[in-house]
């Protein structure tokens, strides 16, 4: 016959009860934690790439002077703003401004020189037309002597006078014909603007009218100002850095991703990206635009050496550079060097794994004028000295 159950025993069964409850509460609920993290990683997180070892990169575009001489003025300092084509930087021009006088005057000189051979032709062709006239008058007077000698009218002396005058008509004709040919060889096929020796005088008030234009240095491209290291007085000489100019509406990032990582990023790829200065709550929408051919270790200024015998297998990392919209950069500046977040949607991998040919590139059109206004100058000392 069954005992009845003590306090005690009724009161370890219902512990027993409840622990068994939560134990299999506890089971249940990490069974659904698990299904549910399957199935977001099915759904979602396998097609997720993402790292915060990413940082912002863009161009800094450095002023160097092209001429020697003294800096006059700095017209910019750091974090100002500067447009393109901008004066920032001034040389004292004295120097390339006398030579430059000096060979506009040349110029001049040398195109009234050459104004002069051409006008030079005309007078030798009329000196041709006088010998001629002489020449033919020498024949008649010999011919007339020569009809009258046979009469004795004529001495045999006077014969020998105009025979004579004819060759001496003769050579001066000849004469006057081999300086026309002489001067014709320095004029004929061209124009006085396009004769040789006002092209070279031409090009020395080129070269000293770009000398004197690039004592003011101006502002590449728009953008900060960054690195300035030029001061009032300092004597510069052509490739010292002066400043650096950087845009900010170009800027790129460059995410640095372990090798595993790359199996199924292909270019084209969307990228959202935060930025720590700004939080999680500003996004980028950017998208993959290429691969570094090498990793960082691989394309240092001093690389590892594996084969010395001290080799350890490290994870490398290879860049990937990601645009970003300049409309978002305009609303959410960014700056050279900041560090990033990036997540990489990998979910539609049809695209290349290397970048393919490229159209981009960088330019400026600052300098073009220097070349347009020296011509002008060049043509408005031609047309004055013709």
């Amino acid at each position: 016959m069954n005992q009845p159950q003590t306090t005690v025993e009724i009161e370890q069964e219902k512990k027993g009860g409840k622990r068994k409850v939560l134990l299999a509460g506890f089971v249940t609920a990490l069974a659904a934690a698990a299904v549910a993290y399957g199935a977001y990683y099915e759904l979602i997180a396998q097609f997720h790439v993402d790292t915060d070892d990413a940082y912002v990169n863009g161009n800094v575009v450095q002023i160097t002077p092209q001429v020697t001489g003294t800096v006059v003025s700095v017209n910019a300092d750091n974090t100002q703003i500067v447009k393109a084509g901008d004066p920032v930087v001034q040389l004292d021009p004295a120097d390339t401004r006398i030579a430059l006088q000096q060979a506009e005057a040349n110029l001049g000189q040398t195109v009234r020189r050459v104004h002069g051979l051409y006008a030079d032709d005309d007078q030798f062709r009329a000196d041709i037309a006088q010998r001629q006239s002489d020449l033919t008058k020498a024949q008649d007077d010999l011919r007339r002597r020569l009809a009258t000698g046979v009469t004795g009218a004529v001495s045999d002396e006077d014969i020998a006078h105009a025979r004579d005058a004819v060759n001496s008509a003769k050579a001066a004709l000849d004469a006057a014909q081999h300086k026309l040919g002489a001067n014709l060889a320095l004029t004929a096929n061209t124009t006085v603007g396009q004769h040789p020796d006002v092209l070279a005088a031409a090009a020395k008030v080129r070269d000293a009218y770009l000398a004197f234009a690039r004592t003011t240095l101006p502002a590449p491209v728009t953008g900060y100002v960054a690195q300035r290291s030029v001061q009032v007085g300092q004597r510069v000489s052509p490739g010292a850095p002066l400043m650096s100019v950087v845009p900010l509406n170009q800027v790129w990032v460059d995410a640095n991703f372990k090798e595993w990582q790359l199996r199924h990023i292909r270019v084209g790829q969307p990228v959202d990206l935060s930025a720590d200065v700004y939080g999680s709550s500003i996004v980028y929408h950017g998208k993959v635009a290429g691969f570094t051919p090498g990793t960082g270790s691989a394309l240092a200024l001093l690389p590892a050496q594996n084969a010395t015998g001290n080799w350890i297998k490290v994870v490398q990392r290879l860049p990937v550079r990601i645009e970003i919209p300049e409309t978002e950069l305009e609303k959410h500046p960014l700056r050279v060097g900041l560090s990033m977040n990036v997540d990489v949607n990998v979910k539609d991998a049809s695209g290349a794994q290397l970048g393919a040919d490229s159209s981009s590139s960088y330019k400026t059109n600052v300098f073009v004028h220097y070349g347009d206004d020296a011509d002008a100058a060049i043509a408005r000392i031609i047309a004055a000295n013709e």
